[in-house]
């Protein structure tokens, strides 16, 4: 068996809006990669939910999917929906609340800089 026949048989399409469902008054999180090297993670939260102000050793890269959220880093206020993204820089505290209901995913890289 080729390399070109194994790869086409575990390579699929997905629509990421569609892979995770809202639940009422919660946050829910479906990790889709998971490397020492980095990690993708695609999340729901209803309205009014969110991640309380923590940091992370990384930089982490916010692409909306659906929905309004604000993103505060460092005590400034962004506010972004669909189609949008942001990078939360390694070590700088950051917090999330959803303003309607929203989807996001979240793509860290475990990579040191050179």
């Amino acid at each position: 068996m080729s390399n070109e026949v194994r790869i086409k048989d575990i390579v699929e399409i997905y629509n990421l809006n569609d892979m995770l469902d809202y639940q009422k008054g919660s946050v829910v999180s479906r990790t889709l990669i998971d490397k020492d090297q980095g990690m993708v993670t695609l999340f729901s939260f209803d309205k009014d939910e969110g991640l309380s102000e923590h940091t992370t050793p990384f930089d982490a890269l916010v692409n909306v999917i659906d929905g309004k959220v604000k993103i505060t880093i460092s005590k400034k206020e962004y506010i972004l929906s669909k189609g949008q993204m942001i990078i939360m820089p390694a070590n700088e505290p950051h917090a999330l609340k959803a303003l309607e209901r929203f989807k996001m995913m979240l793509i860290m890289i475990k990579a040191k800089n050179k």
